[in-house]
């Protein structure tokens, strides 16, 4: 049972493969390296600064810095989800995450900057799997 479940995952996974890579050739070098920014973006990979700015006074409302995912909704929200490091019990690092929920008007605007440059590929796309986004984790109470 596990076995095939297994198996109808990883034939999904290649056929997903299969069909992104025949795409891929289809696309401008700008609009892999911009697919590729982007997919480093959500995992948290893209130091950014998402400013909300008030048209009318000409001052910042709000700066949110750092390692940041941004997603915005046709209803002028936006959600910024940003990876925090911080010290564990025995004193490692783990990765903790805010995620803020934000709103714009017809005075408000935000904008996104890329702080810092990435090397990203022009010639390929990323295809990134997520073991635990496939295989779910179980709590047994």
């Amino acid at each position: 049972m596990l076995k095939t479940k297994a198996f109808r995952i990883l034939a999904a996974a290649g056929i997903a493969l299969t069909f992104g890579l025949s795409t891929a050739a289809c696309d401008s070098d700008a609009d892999v390296a911009s697919e590729n920014l982007s997919k480093d973006a959500e995992m948290f990979k893209i130091n950014r600064r998402i400013v909300f700015f008030n048209g009318i006074t000409d001052t910042y409302i709000l700066i949110v810095e750092g390692f940041c995912s941004v997603d915005p909704s046709p209803v002028g929200q936006l959600a910024v989800t940003c990876k925090t490091a911080n010290k564990g019990v025995n004193g490692a690092t783990e990765d903790q995450f805010k995620k803020h929920f934000l709103g714009s008007g017809d005075n408000v605007t935000w904008f996104a900057e890329q702080l810092e440059s990435s090397n990203v590929s022009t010639s390929h796309y990323k295809v990134i799997f997520k073991p635990s986004a496939i295989i779910p984790d179980i709590d047994v109470k």
